[in-house]
């Protein structure tokens, strides 16, 4: 074939191009997002101690349909922003700032019983660890039934059976004898599936997941990541994935924000952020990948320190005691995220861009 010519697409071109087609489409405002955060940040203070920004002015949109990611290290902020989209930190101890905008209602400014009507039917989320968010002590089907009694207003006898068309629908064996089982009696897969069928049971519009595939075997993960996938898909649920796999945001967002010491330091679309990274950060997240066409022996690069060898973001920029190409004004000047072509960026010294 010559250089010139050009092949039919394959169908992970046309799936590129659909994605491709439909991020341009929110863009340019086909459609309101359905979540709208501004200059979000969390604040802990402890006795006797200086308060710490865990979160430092995070902004991004999710729009119906649309998965967004929140990328990082263990300690860059993903959690601790998702818990306060949800008002589930804790009452004493922190001081939460900024928009969350929920179809034009500031979720912030709501009391805990305005939100605990909003929580289970119009936003949820499944949790890290399925084993410590499950009620030990009470029957999978009871903890399904409990979403469908508060929220859809049914009886105990009406929910039983809407539980185990959840527990079938995503994808677990024998659903009338789980509704009986505790959560130990579950598989760890199980028991993440458990907590979708949960997430699921009102329908609600937005969906968060923070690290839903963590402590998974790659098989489980694989079925947990396309049953997420075809619930966006078929339902149009918006979906906030929290993750540090970048092999999970490859398969499954749309959007990608890379956070970093509680601020969003890229963001861009999926294809566009792996296919030219900027930031030395997201370079080097994707250098430390193990990757199957690399040559027999080839070490990985990794991101040299820990996520505690920081600099404070007012006076220069976070990562540079880590980063592998910084400048003089790096240790001087906070860099601001700058907006150009659907990207955004914070950093002096971006990595070069190639072909």
């Amino acid at each position: 074939m010559s250089p010139t010519t050009t092949a039919d697409p394959t169908p992970t071109d046309q799936t590129n191009v659909a994605d491709r087609d439909k991020a341009r489409r929110w863009r340019e405002g086909g459609s309101e997002p359905l979540l709208r955060v501004r200059d979000l940040r969390v604040t802990f203070q402890r006795q006797g101690q200086e308060p710490f920004e865990a979160v430092q002015g995070v902004s991004f949109d999710v729009h119906p349909g649309q998965t967004v990611g929140l990328v990082g290290e263990s300690g860059c902020g993903k959690s601790v922003t998702s818990l306060a989209i949800m008002g589930l930190l804790p009452q004493r101890g922190n001081k939460v700032t900024g928009t969350v905008d929920y179809e034009g209602t500031n979720l912030l400014d709501l009391s805990d019983q305005q939100m605990r009507d909003k929580r289970g039917k119009d936003i949820a989320m499944v949790f890290q660890d399925p084993l410590s968010s499950l009620n030990p002590v009470v029957p999978i089907g009871l903890q399904v039934t409990e979403v469908l009694e508060r929220h859809r207003g049914m009886s105990r006898k009406a929910a039983t059976p809407v539980a185990r068309e959840l527990l079938d629908r995503v994808g677990i064996p024998d659903p009338d004898r789980r509704l009986k089982d505790y959560p130990h009696q579950l598989s760890g897969g199980m028991r993440q599936r458990a907590l979708i069928a949960i997430a699921l049971a009102c329908q609600p519009r937005l969906l968060i997941a923070d690290e839903p595939t963590t402590a998974l075997d790659v098989t489980i993960q694989a079925q947990i990541l396309a049953l997420l996938k075809e619930l966006v898909e078929e339902s149009g649920t918006a979906l906030v994935m929290i993750t540090h796999d970048l092999g999970v945001v490859a398969g499954l967002c749309d959007e990608v924000n890379v956070l970093y010491g509680g601020r969003i330091v890229e963001r861009g679309d999926r294809h566009d952020l792996f296919a030219q990274p900027r930031h030395p950060y997201t370079h080097g997240l994707l250098a430390s990948i193990p990757r199957l066409d690399a040559p027999r022996g080839q070490r990985l690069t990794p991101i040299p320190g820990s996520v505690s060898d920081n600099l404070p973001w007012t006076s220069a920029c976070a990562f540079a005691p880590r980063c592998s190409q910084p400048i003089e004004v790096c240790t001087q000047k906070m860099p601001e995220l700058e907006e150009h072509h659907q990207r955004a960026l914070r950093c002096f010294n971006p990595v070069e861009a190639t072909r």
